[in-house]
């Protein structure tokens, strides 16, 4: 009973590969056979005597080991009946004009030298034939057959790319086969849970999942059944890959992980087969995971702005995926993973209960999770006593997990370039501006009226930051020149905050001015650095106007269309109305631009204080900005201040203030475009 129950082992494919070699070879040796025996007719001394007399010779070859004289005719020769005849006749490949045509057996090769001298002496010398000796020995049967060698030896490894060898071109003969890879317990991954730090909440809902693996029966007894897909939802660089190798460490199930790009072929049916393929393997290893990276090259919406009958193939892919995941025949124990970054382009029948029950969303870590990767990064760095990692997670707002491990890995190296033997802090700190702001450029001479402009430039960001009660206060600025144009940057540390305020998004709009207020007060003049403030403040006048209903005129509408539609060609509104918009939003602007000007006339002091100091110093911190112009005058402490000042950091249950939300890439008027950046550049 035993034996009957035992499942079927897949029964060995015939090794078609094997039979079409050696079928070459067998072809390439009789062809080879035949060309050596029976193409050259054998004549007597006499014969070749006439031939010689006739003129009719073109080439003489004497091959001392075989002891024979290989004779090839002229093509005027072969016009005559009896050559002709007698080589076809002998040769089952035809005449072949190029010879050689006949072959002459000697005895004595210094005989047979001087009889042909003899024979040769009553025709003209420029009508003679010399003759050719050749050695004639086994290297050129080795040359031969070493050619044919390695004939079948590149043919044997073109068809093991095509059958899935490796390689670009491959999987020809398998083309159908999944490209998933297996780990299981002998090839199990390192990685644990501990390895993805700053991922708590979203660690407690996927280690549920491997959870049940390990005990089922925890969550059966009780009537409840294991997610069959969870989907990773984050932006880039924050940890989805990563959390998904985790799982694969900590479940001690087989994971196949590939990714959304492998199912695509220019083959039809290719996609769909290895789907089928994929899920057909994982129920066979079942209860598994299969791990599907950048699940958006095949889970896009069907026939979303796509002329119909366009892209077939990409939809077939993604019915036969969505039929495994949830059919008709589905068996338990495969469970998905996916992550994307892109999840509004996901068919909406791929997101429902039953096939990704879940969507684990998976943001850009907060300043305590900065500090908790940070922590992980750092392990393997000889670090000086003097790194604080409650500093760096609060000097690096904004920052996701592989920038924070970039950050590192730059830090370390900085150091050893300088041949240090413990990594600084100043280490970390040339690292975090080479991320922010790109290579330094040193060799790049700006003349002292630009740097100057530039520290006036970023001292009216700081100072408007500084006294505007609900803008983001200063982190960090640098006057030193970086990337490909950027002169400077001014570093922020946004409140974690989902909703503003009307008073709010000015105060981030005056302090956005700062910098253009400060170069028309101090030169009269303005430059061309406020390009990205500029493009900063448009956004959020022109979402506070259309998208939130923020103004009187326009009143309580928003033209946000939120489905975000390819082909509206039309706005929503009349020309008048798009006039009183242009209005509101220019008169918005202006009051925003005469609020900041009037605030730094106030406090022109501060801003030559600070703008000294930054062109001696070419960088300033915000304990700097406290020393030179005084604490801030708000009750409310800094979110800088609260978290560096404390000894155990922020606490988990009480409200974050640290963390930057994320900014998702959107069209000018959505909602997102109001929220603040942590970094602007000049």
């Amino acid at each position: 009973m035993a034996d009957k129950e035992r499942p079927r082992l897949p029964q060995p494919r015939p090794n078609y590969q094997l039979w079409i070699i050696l079928g070459l070879v067998a072809v390439i040796l009789a062809i080879s056979f035949l060309n050596r025996t029976g193409d050259l007719v054998e004549i007597q001394f006499s014969r070749f005597e006439d031939m010689v007399q006739s003129r009719d010779i073109k080439k003489l070859v004497l091959n001392k080991q075989e002891e024979v004289v290989i004779i090839t005719l002229k093509s005027e020769a072969l016009q005559n009946a009896k050559y002709r005849q007698e080589i076809e006749k002998n040769s089952p490949l035809g005449l072949n004009a190029n010879g050689p045509h006949y072959k002459l057996k000697i005895g004595s090769i210094d005989k047979f030298i001087d009889k042909y001298d003899q024979i040769s002496k009553g025709i003209p010398r420029d009508q003679q034939v010399d003759l050719q000796i050749e050695r004639g020995d086994d290297y050129n049967w080795v040359y031969s057959w070493g050619i044919l060698f390695l004939l079948l030896f590149g043919f044997w490894m073109l068809m093991r790319r095509m059958t899935g060898g490796g390689g670009p071109g491959g999987q020809i003969f398998n083309i159908g086969k999944s490209k998933a890879a297996l780990f299981d317990a002998e090839s199990k991954v390192k990685i644990t849970f501990e390895d993805a730090a700053g991922l708590d909440e979203a660690k407690e809902e996927i280690m549920e999942i491997v959870e049940f693996l390990k005990n089922p029966g925890k969550f059966t007894k009780l009537g409840g059944k294991i997610p069959k897909g969870a989907l990773l939802v984050g932006p880039p660089g924050t940890g989805k890959t990563l959390l998904a190798k985790a799982v694969a460490g900590e479940a001690g199930v087989p994971f196949f992980s590939l990714s959304g790009s492998d199912f695509v072929e220019m083959f039809v049916g290719v996609g769909a087969a290895r789907v089928r393929d994929l899920f057909k393997q994982a129920k066979e290893k079942a209860p598994c995971i299969i791990f599907i990276d950048e699940i958006d090259a095949i889970g896009r919406s069907r026939g979303r702005g796509q002329i119909p009958g366009a892209n077939d193939e990409r939809e077939n892919t993604l019915n036969s995926l969505l039929v495994e995941m949830d059919g008709f025949a589905t068996d338990s124990g495969v469970i998905i993973l996916a992550a994307t970054n892109r999840p509004d382009v996901l068919d909406s029948a791929l997101l429902r209960p039953g096939r990704f029950d879940r969507q684990i969303s998976i943001d850009k870590p907060d300043i305590v999770g900065r500090e908790a990767i940070f922590k992980v990064h750092l392990k393997p760095i000889k670090l000086s006593k003097e790194v604080d990692t409650k500093k760096l997670a609060a000097q690096t707002p904004g920052f996701a997990g592989a920038e924070i491990a970039n950050v590192c890995n730059e830090a370390a190296l900085i150091a050893a370039r300088k041949e240090k033997k413990e990594v600084e802090m100043q280490d970390f700190q040339d690292a975090i501006d080479r991320v922010i702001g790109g290579l330094e450029k040193k060799n790049k001479l700006i003349s002292p009226e630009e740097k100057k402009i530039v520290a006036y430039h970023e001292s009216g960001h700081a100072v408007a930051g500084w006294f505007l009660e609900h803008a983001d206060p200063l982190v960090k600025v640098s006057i030193v020149p970086r990337g490909v144009a950027a002169l400077g940057y001014a570093q922020y540390l946004p409140k974690e905050q989902f909703l503003y305020q009307t008073d709010q998004l000015i105060d981030e709009m005056c302090m956005a001015f700062g910098g253009r207020v400060a170069e028309d007060i101090v030169f009269n003049k303005i430059s061309t650095g406020a390009l990205s403030d500029l493009e900063r403040i448009t956004k959020m006048a022109y979402s506070m106007v259309t998208v939130y209903g923020m103004n009187k005129e326009i009143g309580n509408l928003s033209f946000y269309d939120s489905k975000q539609s390819e082909y509206n060609f039309q706005k929503p509104y009349s020309e008048s109305t798009a006039e009183k918009i242009d209005k509101e939003v220019k008169s918005l602007i202006d009051f925003c631009y005469q609020r900041t000007k009037k605030l730094l006339v106030d406090h022109r002091e501060q801003l030559e204080t600070i703008s000294k100091e930054l062109l001696e110093k070419e960088i300033l911190f915000q304990t700097d900005l406290e020393r030179l112009i005084g604490k801030r005058p708000f009750s409310q402490p800094t979110t800088y201040e609260k978290f560096t000042s404390s000894g155990n950091g922020v606490k988990k249950e009480e409200p974050k203030e640290e963390q930057k939300k994320e900014e998702p890439k959107v069209e000018e008027g959505s909602p997102s475009a109001a929220t603040p950046p942590a970094t602007t550049q000049v």
